[in-house]
Parts: C-alpha cells; structure tokens; sequence
C-alpha cells in the first residue's frame, strides 16, 4: 500500500515535459504570441535542457555533456541579463493576467509545494552500496536503466559526482559565513563515492541534518509566501503575486535542486528585503544577513544605497552594518583562537584572489578559457557600479530588475558551481516578468519621513 499511494517519483526528463506544458497552458499568451511575456516563458522553459544536460552528463560520467549544459545554461543567462537591463526601459506593461483562475492558481500552488517539501525530506544523497550505478551491470546480470530508468534528483547526482571527482574542495571553502556552510552541507548524508567503501561515510547526525532539512523547508515557503506578498502589497494584485509564486514552483530547476539550503537561505532573504523595501532597516537588515552567509549580495548595496539616497539611506546602512556586525560577533564566539576567527573573518568577506580559486563547475570544464574569468569579475564589478548610477531616478521596479541582474551575473564568475544558484535570483527575476508599471513607487514616496513629525511641532 505504502508504495502505491506514495510512490510519486517521477523522472527528470518526464516531469521536464509536464512542467514546461504546464508553464504554457497557464501563462502563455497565445492571443499575443509576440508579446515580451511570451519570449520571457520561453526563455524560462529554455533553462531546462541545460539542467538536463548536465543530468545525463553527470548520470553517464561524460565530460563534454557536462560542458555543454553549463554552456547552455550560461548562454539562457546571458540573454536574461540582457532583457533584465532593458527592463526599465519598458514603460508600457499591460496586464496579462495567467489562463488560469485566482483559485485554480493557488490549488495547483499549493500542491506543487507540498510536492516540493517531500522531495526535501525524503532527499538522500547516499547510494545504496549495494546496487550498481547506472549503466553498469546489475546483480542478475542485466544492464541497470540510465537516464530513462533514473529517477533521482540533479542534487542527489550532483552531490555524488562531487564526492568522486572532487573530495578535497566541499561547499564550506566558497566565500561567506562559515558555520553556515558547514550547517548547509548537513542536509544529506556525505555521498558515498566509488572509491571509499560505505563502512568509511561519515552521515551527519539526524538531528542536524532533520534540522537542516527543516530549515530549507521554511525557506521554500517563506519565498512562496513573500512573493505573493509582494503582489498583494506592492502590485496590488494578488492574482499577480499568486501566477508570480507558482511559476516559480513549477520551473525545472525548483524540482531538481529543493534541498540545497544555500540556494534557498538567500533566495528567501532577497525576496523579504523586496517585500520590505518600505522599511529601509527590515531591508538592511536582511540583505546584510544574505550577504554575510554568502558574499555575493554583497554587490548589491551600491544599487540599494543610490536607491535609498535621497531618503532612507542612513537606516538602511545601519541595517546592514547591524546584520554584518552580529555575524562577526559569531564567527568570533565560535572560533577557537585569533587565526581561526581572521581566516574565517576572510572567507566571509571574500578576501582572496580570485586566480587562486579552486574551479568547480564551468570554469572547471573550460580551464583554457578560465584565464578570462578576471575579466569577467572587472566587468561585474563595473555592472554594479553602472547600476548604481543608472537610471537615476530610480524605483521599486528598476530595484527588482538591478537586484535580479547582479545576482544573474554573478552567475558568471562564482568558482563554485556558478550558473547552478538559480534561486538567486529566479524569483527576482519571474517577479519583474510580472510587475506592473512601478515608476510611482520611489524612495520619496515610498519610505516614510522620520523628520516629518519632528517639523510638525516645530512649525
């Protein structure tokens, strides 16, 4: 009974198709067919065949597969950061509302993310020792399925081939917030490799990793739940924030990578700091954290600062400094003396060279082209001062947008499996396709003057 009412596995390659059906029964336009809309759901759906790519690369141990589905999902990026700049130029944004109804809408939301929480609890990246990988010869002689008999997760397949291949370079050595990386890494049992039998794995406590588990589950509703606020509050169309939500159900990617807690941590942190944009401390608050646990947002506060300028900046810095203060005060109760707390003090700021970066990744399949990876940086760091000068009269919009494309194109030079932290910036992202016309909702209007009563009584 228990295997005919729960086993819902699906496979990769099938549940590829249905969501990107669904996407187009549900949002396409198909009265406008050339509508930017449209080109933006084909270019979500697009995302897919470089995952899969990367599947069947990593299910089937072939290198060059590997290297064209990082390729392929560097090339979608590409062109998304293009259509995120130019999104400000877009002044006319008519409504399209979703084929589906308001509650149609939340049903199938709903069920996506219960669909969604079981796949992380019932994530296991530890293969069971005794049955061969696929593609190689089973117990009774016959050849197991590849990738159409396969119905593991990329995660699981990922975590497996990073455990072969590189043992030496875990999670924990990327830039941010090192007890964070260590926790993040507890949400599956260490992946047993080929090459170390299963009495030498070393699984994370139960209760860390149930813990760990529970956290990413938070997190994937918390960022449901703050973009559905975001179209409720700041749109005002719930409708809106609902199509926005389960859009970002259904992509591909949010089946595949659900249990990974440093893809969802972040994610929920820069949609609450959109969603409290009103709030320049709240905000603050919780892009320093994001940018304490994994650097990279860091490269966000020019854009938030020239947005805050003219009122709301000093708050908003103080924000941020407050979350970046108590992540230090962490990292020095929790390291054991002055070296440790300075080594750990740098990896969370980012204080290496780049050059001496260990590659894993696309940088790692292209080591002849990794020489072009600093220029690369140079241009990113140029990307985030540009943005905090243009546009100049900057809005929420022109904040969703910025906010989306410097994470997008931080993609493009992260040493640690860049171009696979989608969740990042997807939900930034699948909240500017939907966004109405924001040019109104500017820092003057939008934050509230503390000074104002103070003038009051004086006058």
């Amino acid at each position: 009974m228990r295997e005919i009412l729960f086993g819902y596995k699906l496979n990769p390659t099938t549940w590829a198709y249905i969501s990107s059906l669904m996407m187009i029964g549900i949002y396409f336009k198909f009265r406008r067919f050339w509508s930017v809309r449209n080109l933006d759901l084909a270019g979500l759906i697009c995302l897919t065949p470089g995952m899969l790519l990367l599947y069947y690369g990593l299910l089937k141990e072939r290198p060059p597969t590997i290297q064209a589905g990082y390729l392929w999902l560097f090339a979608v990026g590409g062109l998304f950061l293009i259509r995120l700049l130019l999104d400000s130029m877009m002044v006319r944004r008519p409504l399209l509302e979703p084929n589906l109804s308001a509650s149609g809408l939340t049903f199938t939301g709903a069920a996506l993310l219960v669909f969604l929480m079981a796949n992380v609890v019932t994530t296991t990246a530890a293969p069971n020792p005794n049955q061969p990988p696929p593609g190689t010869a089973g117990p009774t002689g016959g050849i197991e399925l590849g990738l159409s008999g396969s119905q593991e997760r990329l995660e699981v397949v990922l975590s497996r081939d990073l455990a072969r291949t590189s043992p030496k370079m875990p999670p924990s050595t990327s830039p941010g917030f090192a007890f964070f990386h260590e926790f993040a890494g507890l949400s599956t049992e260490a992946p047993i490799s080929q090459n170390r039998p299963a009495s030498e794995a070393r699984p994370a406590p139960a209760v860390y990793a149930a813990s760990n588990r529970l956290v990413v589950i938070l997190a994937h509703l918390a960022v449901v739940l703050g973009m559905v606020w975001i179209g409720y509050r700041h749109f005002e169309n719930i409708h809106t924030g609902v199509a926005a939500a389960t859009l970002y159900l259904l992509c591909f990617y949010t089946s595949q990578l659900t249990g990974q807690l440093d893809h969802t941590l972040p994610a929920m942190l820069l949609v609450w700091a959109a969603a409290a944009y009103r709030r320049p401390i709240v905000a603050g608050l919780l892009l320093g954290l994001a940018g304490g646990i994994i650097y990279y947002p860091l490269f966000l506060l020019p854009l938030w600062c020239s947005f805050y300028w003219r009122r709301g900046v000093l708050r908003f810095a103080f924000g941020v400094v407050l979350a970046l203060g108590i992540l230090v005060a962490c990292l020095g109760a929790g390291s054991p003396n002055l070296p440790s707390f300075l080594e750990r003090l740098q990896q969370m700021f980012g204080w290496r060279n780049p050059s001496h970066a260990a590659l894993i990744g696309f940088w790692q399949y292209y080591e002849s082209a990794s020489a072009f990876r600093i220029p690369v940086i140079a241009t990113f760091v140029a990307l985030c001062a540009g943005l905090a000068i243009w546009p100049a009269q900057k809005n929420f919009g022109t904040l969703l947008s910025g906010s989306a494309a410097v994470m997008l194109a931080a993609q493009f030079w992260i040493a640690y499996l860049g171009g696979l932290y989608m969740a990042w910036y997807l939900p930034l992202l699948i909240l500017t396709i939907f966004r109405p016309n924001l040019e109104d909702r500017i820092a003057l209007s939008a934050v509230r003057d503390l000074w104002l009563p103070w003038r009051r009584r004086s006058a």
